[in-house]
């Protein structure tokens, strides 16, 4: 299966995953961490499951609180999330490297 886009909201959520790479983490408690949306938050979770990036399971919270959905990388989403965030880290260091040389006339 090939791996889904990468936009800068699932590069957040791979970077906020690869962070704590073996915990099962909740929806909500990554919507804090990236500032993302429910709206934008959850078609992402969603789309790294089935491209089998993610695994979920449901964990119920007992006491009437219904359960809710756990998420953490697979192998091969902590290796994508490990190369996605390696790339930006170079990309980043680049462009830190240029900028003085070219703002320096």
């Amino acid at each position: 299966m090939k791996t889904p886009r990468i936009s800068p909201e699932t590069h957040l959520v791979l970077e906020s995953f690869f962070v704590r790479a073996t915990d099962w983490r909740y929806g909500y408690e990554l919507s804090r961490e990236t500032g993302l949306k429910s709206g934008t938050l959850y078609p992402i979770l969603m789309r790294l499951e089935k491209h089998k990036l993610l695994e979920a399971r449901w964990v119920a919270a007992g006491d009437g609180v219904p359960p809710r959905h756990t998420y953490r990388l697979t192998p091969n989403g902590l290796e994508l999330a490990q190369s996605r965030v390696r790339e930006m880290a170079k990309a980043n260091n680049k462009r830190l490297l240029r900028k003085p040389a070219l703002s320096g006339g």
